[in-house]
């Protein structure tokens, strides 16, 4: 506890690049909750664009009052 899936159209990181947002989300979640970091898990997972709609944002995003942050697209 806590995990975090970030989902996203298809993009290749690089290491540095990989690191940089695991520990920029890692040190967010660590100090939101209270947790130590050995407990956050985090994950990316590529959505093709042309499948954004029916995969992520018709049931994750539309019409949802729990996000913390709306889209403007």
């Amino acid at each position: 506890m806590p995990h975090v899936t970030v989902k996203h159209f298809p993009a290749t990181l690089s290491p540095d690049q990989a690191a940089a947002l695991s520990g920029a989300l890692t040190a967010a979640i660590t100090e939101a909750f209270g947790c130590p970091d050995d407990v956050v898990s985090i994950a990316l997972q590529p959505v093709p664009a042309e499948s954004w709609n029916e995969q992520v944002y018709e049931p994750e995003i539309a019409g949802r009052d729990s996000l913390l942050k709306q889209p403007r697209y």
